[in-house]
């Protein structure tokens, strides 16, 4: 493995071409030449239009909806790079799919998380940059080196405009107890305290709330977690929040995934906004007035940059980035 490419190369495949064209925008780079497509059978199929012999290739891949596709287009782009004689290969994975799957939760589950991690390493890659990993420990599941970017770095710039520091009126709010780490992390940019919703989860993706552990009558509520799925928790944590008192609710949250019935439950919720990144794709028929997507280019562009320079990445983790696209 070279430890530095001659010079940044930056390719896409079909998870999220907007991101992917924000990343060379702010850069400053256009994208490679490469068509990504399926032969008529349904196999993946990658074609590159020019030499990346020496180079320092970035892949921009989000392993999101259709999954099994996405993930299965970043193997074989990966692939093809290694064989073209790329210098260094760096899987851009915003969104990291199979991240849930991270622990054996019952007798011979498999743990799929790993088995991901171990089939992007095999398949060329030198390193990894994502974003807001579901469980912290995937890092460990990595034998190559990943950089982990924190989501709050531009949710909170954007939410300090509204409610400023040591605001009285406001609350930090963990959706869960799992969750508890993360939102005091994200309190501490506003020296707010942290509430916590009470819930159990009878089976998968359904969520009963217990109750409200913290004062949030007549407060400012804003709930942090790190991905919106069907928001079925997001929806009853709202219902429980609003009748415990609260003034106004907002949600925020890096990965939306919204699949299923999440948008009709965010707006039938008392949730005045739900505030995302745009590491998923959100087609414009789930962008609904409650729901604002905050462009995550600029901070991956500046990772981009770090890396090919061997720059330390703990700048862009430790400070608040103010990523706004100009």
């Amino acid at each position: 493995m070279n430890v530095h490419g001659r010079e940044i190369k930056l390719f896409a495949g079909n998870s999220n071409p907007a991101l992917a064209q924000e990343i060379s925008d702010a850069l400053g780079i256009p994208l490679g030449k490469c068509d990504v497509g399926k032969f008529t059978d349904g196999e993946t199929s990658v074609s590159v239009y020019e030499t990346v012999r020496g180079s320092d290739v970035f892949v921009i891949q989000s392993t999101s909806e259709p999954t099994n596709d996405n993930l299965m287009e970043l193997l074989v782009m990966i692939d093809a790079f290694k064989r073209a004689s790329a210098g260094r290969i760096t899987a851009v994975v915003p969104y990291y799919g199979y991240a849930r799957q991270d622990r054996k939760a019952k007798g011979r589950d498999p743990i799929t998380s790993k088995l991901v991690a171990d089939m992007i390493t095999v398949a060329g890659a030198d390193r990894i940059l994502t974003m807001d990993l579901h469980a912290p420990q995937i890092q460990g599941f990595f034998n190559i080196p990943l950089d982990h970017l924190v989501g709050s770095a531009i949710l909170a710039p954007y939410l300090l405009e509204k409610y400023g520091v040591d605001n009285p009126d406001l609350v930090v709010m963990s959706p869960d107890v799992g969750s508890i780490n993360r939102a005091r992390k994200f309190a501490e940019y506003f020296n707010a305290p942290i509430a916590i919703v009470d819930k159990r989860r009878p089976k998968a993706n359904v969520s009963e709330v217990m109750n409200i552990i913290g004062d949030v009558r007549d407060k400012d509520i804003i709930i942090f977690d790190d991905m919106v799925d069907t928001a079925g928790t997001l929806y009853h944590a709202a219902f429980a929040i609003k009748e415990a008192g609260a003034r106004s609710i907002t949600a925020t949250a890096t990965h939306a995934v919204l699949s299923g019935p999440a948008v009709e439950r965010i707006q039938e919720s008392p949730i005045d906004n739900l505030v995302v990144l745009n590491t998923i794709n959100v087609p414009e028929s789930k962008r609904i007035d409650k729901i604002t997507v905050l462009p995550a280019g600029r901070l991956f562009a500046e990772a981009i940059e770090h890396i090919y320079s061997d720059k330390p990445m703990s700048p862009l983790v430790d400070k608040m980035v103010e990523a706004k696209q100009d």
